[in-house]
This record gives structure tokens, sequence and C-alpha cells, in this order.
């Protein structure tokens, strides 16, 4: 974990440690990952940020995951990355919005709730490995943030890529997905894919005894 000020020369310490272009990811319990993270201003010269952002992108292909953000390999900016192109079944791709989401950087992403439909499902996190738990999140949000090249972003997202936006915007202000979660959901991923793995969480939330919005 890199401490205080953010500086070239800890990242690319950091950078020089990763094996196969993957570094480790910070655990729960790491206080990088409940600080709150710095706002990107250039602290990294165009050469470290760029090898940042390649770091980021195999450590979350190798996890694997559809988003890291910079705290979870312990580096305190307002940087994530987001990618989701994996296959899922059409049902669950229909219940869930998951459409497609190409590789994208978000550099200092804020995001605001649109409208007022809300959806619950299940969702996990690198940094608290082996848990799945269900969380109630906007079905669209409004995106403002810039890209790795200083382009402004201000959009709406909708369905899964929504909650994905969240889920690592909350990471760089010190918000793990556990402590929004509805914690009677809370299962092991080995039990997740035993039980629970429908495109709804409502079997668990019979089961459990949450209350759950399915949008």
């Amino acid at each position: 974990m890199i401490d205080g000020d953010v500086s070239v020369g800890a990242v690319r310490e950091l950078l020089a440690e990763a094996r196969g272009g993957v570094v480790p990811i910070v655990a729960a319990g790491d206080p990088v990952l409940r600080s709150g993270a710095a706002r990107y201003t250039g602290q990294l010269d165009s050469e470290t940020f760029a090898e940042l952002i390649e770091v980021m992108r195999a450590t979350m292909h190798d996890a694997p995951g559809v988003g890291l953000a910079a705290p979870q390999i312990g580096i305190p900016l307002q940087i994530a990355v987001i990618e989701d192109l994996y296959d899922v079944e059409a049902e669950v791709s229909r219940v869930r919005e998951r459409t497609p989401l190409p590789f994208r950087v978000l550099v200092n992403p804020r995001y605001t709730p649109v409208g007022s439909r809300t959806a619950g499902f299940y969702e996990g996190c690198l940094s608290v490995p082996g848990y799945q738990a269900v969380v109630t999140r906007a079905a669209e949000v409004r995106l403002e943030c810039t890209d790795e090249a200083g382009r402004e972003i201000d959009e709406v997202v909708a369905g899964w890529p929504a909650r994905i936006v969240a889920h690592e915007t909350d990471h760089l202000h010190g918000t793990l997905y556990i402590d929004t979660a509805h914690m009677r959901s809370l299962t092991t991923s080995e039990v997740y894919g035993e039980l629970w793995s429908d495109p709804t969480p409502e079997r668990a939330a019979q089961a459990l005894g949450f209350t759950v919005d399915l949008g």
C-alpha cells in the first residue's frame, strides 16, 4: 500500500512488482480501502499513468472481475477501470439488464441516481473474496468523470453497467459493497453457485429472510 501523498516513484515501485502485468489485490481490512482516494490531478507522468492503467486492466482480467479501482491495488487515487464482456445466459442478461460493457477508464468519477427505479441483485468484490450479497442500487445513474485522455464524460448508464459504475466509484470514497448490502443475503460464492444463482435473488430472499427490490 502507498501511504500519504502519491508519488511517481512509489507508484512505479509498485508497478515494478507486477508479475505478468498483474499485481496483488488488496483485501478488506486494509485502510487504503476505507480512507477515500485523492482526486487525480496529474500526479503521475504520462508513462506511469499509462502503465498503471494497463496493470489495472490485466489485474482485473486475471482475478477475474468486471471492474477494479486503484485503491484495490494500494494506490489511493480516484481512478478505476471497468469492462464486462462475459457471456451470460439470455434470461440472466435480460432480467439483470446485463449488456456488454467495453473497456473504459474512469478518472474522478461520480454518479447520481436517475429516476426512482432500483433493483437488487447479488454482487461480489475482488477485495472481499469468496462472498456475495444482494445490494439494492439505482437502475440508472448519471456518470460524470474524465477518461484516460482527459476527455469529459457526462452520460446516463443503465442496468448492470450502472451497477458496475456505482460499485467501483464507491471504492474511491472508501465504501465497500458490504456496507449497503442486505446482510441476511450474505453467502459464500460456493453456496451461491449451488443454491442462489437464479436470474433474480427472489428465492434467496424468501429462504434467508430479507426483502429485495427486483426492479
